[in-house]
């Protein structure tokens, strides 16, 4: 058997790449040793910038009506039980206000278990072959190709593919087998994560809310919406509790010593910290868990895993097609990897306390913006031309079109935004100026022959005048020439 790409792993992030690389028209072959997606909730805040990713994929409305049942569900609140909570107080206006006029999407809450199953769906129906219960447990890569051993219910079979993208989560058989080392600050403690179902649809009503924090003395944490209704998990630093005294800790956190629960999981783990020193080994990539993990408190690593399917796939895609130069792949490390380094070390600045400063500032200077994680870091080298300006501002939202950073969102019409211009090729924006050989769309904030290129990631390649050599920038980007 013959394909471009063979991806391990039917997680969001192997589900989103094999989503995206059909957007590309490569076909690709999925394996998932599990019969079925997650049952478990897991990741539930998908932020700005991969709803843009949805977006381009044209299913961002599926998502959000996957999302459907917690769209009231953003207020957090603490207490001393659910009961007796309160509402926190929420981002200044300004802030919210940016992110509006910065994207045409805003963050989705929608839980992993319900999210999953819709992307299986639509990759299928868009000629993905994914084959869960099936497993890769070997491979070997040439100069050419990549050779993986697959099991299946069927017995065993071999893969021959260009490449091979490991989205085998943090534990990655893949990155083992590779001899790929990691980084990071290790292990930061233990939690349990207990996942229930109990009839809180009349205890919620009038006190919705995405998380609330409960000074328990006992059993501290938070409660996490993930339908509104009967279905809860409780996250707390306190590990080692029997799994039979779970209901009475709950009753006594939520307030209600009558309330009937069901325990459907009781997980103790460790937050961590480890990004991998490479991205990529020859003819394969990592992706989401296998490159990084990172405690949840910043919502960034389903979000981080997502973004780099996000930067893979149209460079797979350009290579197999060959419009591009295989030096292109490499840039896959050198934009993800510090990316990924950003977004786990602000992970783990920050812990589970709702009251605690949520963003950056003089009173936490080491911490980065909030919105600077979803949607405005910048990408210093790469698969791109720098501009030689200041360092990226990690204080503040800014999309000014500079090369590293994602296009600036304009309403061109009702509904139609300058992001929806990017398709599966470069797209020209400029400011008035033609641009021979090419279809340059209007951009206000651009000087009359000013030009903007932009990647199928919807990330500024090269800002520079109209009557510059755009050919030579493309190859320059491309890796097809030095």
């Amino acid at each position: 058997m013959r394909v471009p790409v063979i991806i391990s792993g039917g997680g969001l992030v192997g589900l989103t790449a094999a989503l995206l690389l059909r957007a590309h028209d490569v076909q690709v072959l999925l394996v998932e040793r599990h019969a079925g997606t997650s049952p478990l909730p897991k990741a539930r805040r998908f932020n700005t910038r991969t709803m843009e990713v949805y977006r381009q994929l044209g299913i961002a409305d599926e998502v959000q009506r996957a999302a459907a049942d917690l769209a009231d569900f953003q207020a957090m609140r603490a207490g001393p039980t659910l009961i007796e909570s309160r509402v926190l107080p929420g981002p200044p206006a300004g802030d919210v206000s940016d992110l509006v006029a910065a994207s045409p999407m805003l963050p989705c809450l929608c839980a992993q278990d319900a999210l999953e199953p819709l992307l299986r769906e639509l990759a299928t129906q868009r000629g993905a072959d994914l084959r869960f219960g099936h497993e890769l447990v070997g491979f070997a890569q040439n100069a050419r190709e990549v050779t993986a051993t697959v099991t299946g219910p069927d017995g065993a079979y071999e893969v021959n593919a260009a490449y091979l993208v490991a989205a085998d989560g943090a534990r990655s058989p893949i990155r083992e087998a590779l001899g790929i080392t990691r980084t990071g600050r290790g292990t930061l403690g233990r939690a349990t994560t207990v996942y229930f179902r109990a009839d809180l649809g009349a205890a919620v009503r009038g006190r919705e809310f995405n998380l609330c924090q409960l000074d328990d003395a006992r059993t501290p944490g938070a409660l996490v919406s993930i339908n509104g209704t009967d279905r809860w998990q409780f996250m707390t630093s306190v590990a080692g509790v029997p799994a039979a005294d779970w209901p009475g800790h709950l009753r006594r956190v939520i307030g209600l010593p009558d309330l009937g629960i069901e325990l459907i999981t009781v997980q103790d783990w460790e937050p961590t910290m480890k990004v991998a020193d490479r991205y990529r080994a020859g003819r394969v990539f990592l992706a989401g868990d296998a490159a990084h993990v990172m405690p949840p408190f910043a919502a960034q690593g389903a979000n981080t895993g997502i973004q780099d399917a996000h930067n893979l796939a149209w460079k797979l895609a350009m290579v197999l097609y060959g419009d591009a130069g295989p030096g292109l792949l490499d840039s896959y490390h050198t934009e993800r990897h510090p990316i990924g380094l950003l977004s786990a070390e602000q992970s783990s600045l920050r812990s589970g306390d709702l009251r605690a400063p949520a963003g950056f500032g003089p009173e936490r200077p080491e911490l980065v913006h909030p919105f600077v994680l979803m949607l405005s870091y910048g990408y210093t080298d790469g698969a791109l031309v720098p501009d030689g300006g200041p360092p990226f501002p990690s204080d503040r939202l800014e999309l000014i079109g500079r090369p590293g950073t994602r296009l600036p969102h304009r309403w061109l019409q009702p509904g139609v935004s300058t992001l929806d211009l990017c398709g599966t090729g470069f797209t020209v924006f400029s400011g008035g100026a033609d641009v021979p050989g090419y279809t340059a769309h209007p951009l206000a904030g651009l000087d009359h022959d000013e030009v903007i290129l932009v990647r199928p990631d919807q990330m500024v390649a090269w800002r520079g005048r109209a009557r510059d050599a755009i050919n030579q920038v493309l190859d320059r980007v491309t890796s097809r020439s030095a």
